[in-house]
C-alpha cells in the first residue's frame, strides 16, 4: 500500500493509547490515557520514518476514579514529579504494512528502549477532505524497568498488580492541509 510522506499530526480524537495489567493474579485492568499528541514523520523510505508522542499521564483512565487517583500519586506515575511519558522512534524495522519500531520510552524519569510491533491500518481522504493514515501498535514493557514497583501481597499469596504492562496503541495521523495540496 502506497502512503504520503511528510508530517503528519496526530489526531487525539481518533486515537488511543491504552494499556492492559493483570490485577490480583485473576483478572486483566484496562486503562488509557485521554491526553496525548504527537508527530509522525513519514519518509520515502519507510524504514527512515519516525514518530514522536508524548502523553500527559495524569489523563489516565481505568473507569475508577479512585484507582486513578492512586495512579497518579507517589506510589505509581507521581504526576506531579512526572507529568509527561513519552515516546521517540529510533528505528523503523519492516514495510509499511507490517514493522517494528523501536524507539526510547521515558515514563516516570526513567527512559527505556521498547519494541512495539506494529501495522497499517490505511490511507484515505475522509468526508471533509482530510487525508489520514492509521496505525495500530502493541508491546510490552516490565513496570520495574521504569520504577514503578509498588504492590501489595494477596490473600493467596500472589501480588495485586502484575510487573508487565501490555500496551495497545490505535493512532491516526492527519496530514496538515498545507502539505495536502503540496
Amino acid at each position: 500500500m502506497s502512503i504520503t510522506t511528510g508530517t503528519w499530526t496526530l489526531d487525539a480524537a481518533h486515537s488511543d493509547v491504552d494499556f492492559v495489567v493483570r490485577h490480583a493474579g485473576i483478572s486483566k485492568v484496562r486503562g488509557s490515557f485521554q491526553t496525548v499528541e504527537g508527530t509522525l514523520q513519514l519518509a520515502e523510505d519507510f524504514t527512515a520514518s519516525s514518530v514522536e508522542v508524548t502523553v500527559d499521564v495524569a489523563s489516565v483512565n481505568t473507569k475508577n476514579e479512585g484507582r486513578d487517583e492512586h495512579l497518579r500519586g507517589t506510589d505509581f506515575f507521581d504526576v506531579a514529579q512526572h507529568p509527561t511519558m513519552t515516546f521517540r522512534s529510533t528505528q523503523v524495522r519492516g514495510s509499511a504494512d507490517e514493522f517494528t519500531v523501536v524507539g526510547e520510552l521515558t515514563l516516570h524519569g526513567v527512559t527505556r528502549t521498547v519494541e512495539l510491533a506494529a501495522e497499517l491500518g490505511g490511507q484515505d481522504v475522509d468526508v471533509f477532505g482530510t487525508t489520514r493514515v492509521g496505525f495500530e501498535a502493541t508491546g510490552e514493557i516490565s513496570r520495574k524497568d521504569f520504577g514503578l514497583t509498588w504492590n501489595a501481597a494477596t490473600e493467596a499469596g500472589g501480588l495485586m498488580v502484575s510487573d508487565k504492562v501490555k500496551l495497545e496503541i490505535g493512532a491516526a495521523f492527519v496530514l496538515p492541509q498545507d502539505e495536502q495540496q503540496a
